[in-house]
């Protein structure tokens, strides 16, 4: 059976300035048909490129691409292609009804035959309660299956994702590999690009991107294999800590938190490593060999050390009090009547699906929404009688990305400085500081619109540290960065609360879960659970299910206890 989808020594390279970014170069690529296969690399590696030139909306330099046996400017391939970008243009003022009415007649879908897809499709996303909602008001998982059914209206034989799981909540994401599973059995061929590496493993095939090349196509157990002997887990209490020291050692490729202590990823079966004794060896994952492919020593030891406000003592006091928080928009309650406390230098994770109402609980705590009742303390501070006294001293990273694109990387650390009333010595060394600290030099005379994403969160941070704010919020930061900048933005987060920063995060990636200290969980502007990790594991486990694996079963476990209840009480 010929190959729905191959590429040969194809090169594209766009104009930056008086330059040229070379995209991809003289890619090879051969994908099986009927299979689901995973497109990873880091950011800048040419996925979304890669995935545009197969939807036939950008054309070659050079090379051959063939999309269902044609070449991929045949216009008659339209119809049997399925494209779903990064940003999908669903039209928020429509209803989904809307949405999909309008997508069906820009694709020429037949009359006779458009309602029963519509059916079809909303049936097997679960949005047919939701077909009058407006897009704007549906939650972030629900938009993304909105988006994956507009592009399935067709019923393609091929179909091209770009990260269609961003920003989406465990559940949700679940219920889209469910599409995605159900598509492969109607022999639909899938290649999607993702972030997460338990997406990967479930692929038939990953093809692996570095700075526009091919580093490989094989099967997660291939690109695996050569790892053997070389995974240990690591037990220990102190995980924050002894991931940072065993990084130091040269011979250390990856220290990442899990839930029973540290894996570690050595060199070589020859390294040698001193105490251990206690180490497990463990079977080698496809992200072992992403790290081991792609991660520099450069990147992992590099980073200069943070010069924050003082280092952690052992005074365990509540920098942020919530007690009985409660918001309301008109008649809807967003949020509650949630309490909580967070300790000094504690990083403190607050989880919960699309809509839980973590980012109205974040604006409330940063002084940018204001409580409708309740008690809310920020760094000794009343946020409900004296929030600018409380907000200079808080970072914020948000959601929604914030800086400005038309300024260069220096041009907004310079803005926020003086935003922040930085002057004289202690601009210039802040300044130099963030420049250092979070490797930013190269990047000072780059437009922020030509940044790679995960260097625009890197700047984002250092504009929230560049005031030294004792209290850390970050909203979601690390949505949509590749797994090897996140690693880099979590060591920079472990150094802040090691040296005392309070640090406040809201995460779709249940793996970050375990790198908090305390975690909150939310569910319909409700607590449904806090506590340590381990501590929200034991309260999702039962004597029928056993104790849970990860964090995201957790989640996935108390969420449906909730809805359990609710359906029986109703």
């Amino acid at each position: 059976m010929d190959s729905p989808l191959r590429f040969h020594q194809v090169s594209k390279s766009f104009p930056q300035g008086k330059q040229r970014i070379q995209a991809l170069t003289q890619l090879d690529l051969c994908i099986q048909p009927g299979t689901v296969t995973g497109l990873l690399g880091p950011d800048g590696a040419g996925k979304s490129t890669l995935l545009r030139l197969a939807a036939g909306l950008l054309l070659p330099d050079t090379g051959q691409i063939q999309v269902l046996g044609q070449d991929s400017s045949a216009r008659q391939i339209d119809l049997d292609i399925g494209y779903m970008p990064q940003r999908f243009g669903l039209y928020e003022e429509l209803t989904v009804q809307e949405n999909l009415d309008l997508y069906a007649d820009l694709q020429g879908l037949d009359p006779g035959k458009r309602q029963q897809r519509q059916e079809e499709l909303l049936r097997s996303t679960a949005l047919g309660p939701f077909r009058d909602r407006r897009a704007g008001n549906l939650s972030g998982g629900m938009k993304q299956k909105l988006g994956l059914a507009c592009a399935l209206l067709r019923a393609p034989r091929l179909l091209l994702l770009d990260e269609p799981t961003v920003g989406v909540d465990p559940i949700a994401r679940r219920e889209l590999w469910s599409i995605i599973q159900d598509l492969k059995k109607e022999a639909v061929t899938v290649l999607m690009s993702t972030a997460y590496f338990d997406e990967a493993e479930r692929c038939d095939e990953i093809v692996l991107l570095h700075q526009g090349r091919l580093l490989g196509q094989k099967t997660p157990a291939d690109f695996a294999r050569p790892l053997a002997g070389r995974c240990y887990l690591v037990p220990t209490t102190q995980r924050r800590r002894d991931s940072a020291a065993l990084l130091q050692h040269p011979d250390i490729l990856d220290a990442r938190i899990v839930r029973d202590g540290v894996r570690v990823l050595i060199a070589s079966t020859d390294a040698v490593l001193p105490n251990t004794a206690s180490w497990q060896a463990v079977a080698p994952s496809f992200e072992d060999a992403f790290v081991s492919l792609l991660g520099t020593t450069e990147q992992r030891h590099g980073q200069a050390a943070f010069a924050t406000p003082g280092t952690a003592t052992e005074a365990q006091e509540s920098v942020v009090e919530v007690h009985e928080l409660r918001r309301c928009f008109g008649h809807f309650e967003a949020v509650k009547g949630i309490s909580f406390q967070v300790r000094k230098g504690e990083i403190f994770g607050l989880l919960g699906a699309n809509g839980a109402g973590k980012s109205t609980t974040f604006r409330m705590l940063c002084g940018l929404l204001a409580a409708s009742s309740g008690t809310l303390r920020v760094a000794g501070v009343d946020m409900r009688k004296a929030s600018s006294a409380a907000r200079a001293r808080i970072g914020y990273v948000s959601q929604r990305f914030s800086l400005y694109g038309n300024l260069s990387c220096g041009q907004n650390l310079q803005f926020f400085a003086s935003a922040y009333g930085l002057g004289g010595k202690a601009r210039r060394d802040r300044l130099e500081w963030a420049k250092e600290a979070l490797q930013l030099r190269e990047y000072l005379p780059i437009n922020v619109t030509d940044l790679p994403l995960g260097i625009k969160q890197r700047l984002a941070l250092a504009c929230a540290l560049l005031h030294n704010p004792p209290i850390l919020f970050l909203d979601e930061p690390t949505s949509g960065v590749d797994p090897l900048a996140r690693r880099e933005f979590w060591q920079m987060i472990n150094q802040l609360a090691a040296q005392g920063v309070t640090v406040l995060i809201t995460t779709h990636f249940m793996d970050e879960a375990e790198y908090c200290d305390k975690l909150l969980l939310m569910s319909q502007g409700a607590v449904l659970a806090q506590g340590t990790p381990a501590e929200i594991r034991n309260q999702a486990s039962s004597s029928e299910s056993g104790t849970a694996t990860n964090m995201e079963e957790a989640f996935i476990r108390l969420i449906e206890a909730q809805e359990s209840q609710l359906r029986r009480a109703s």
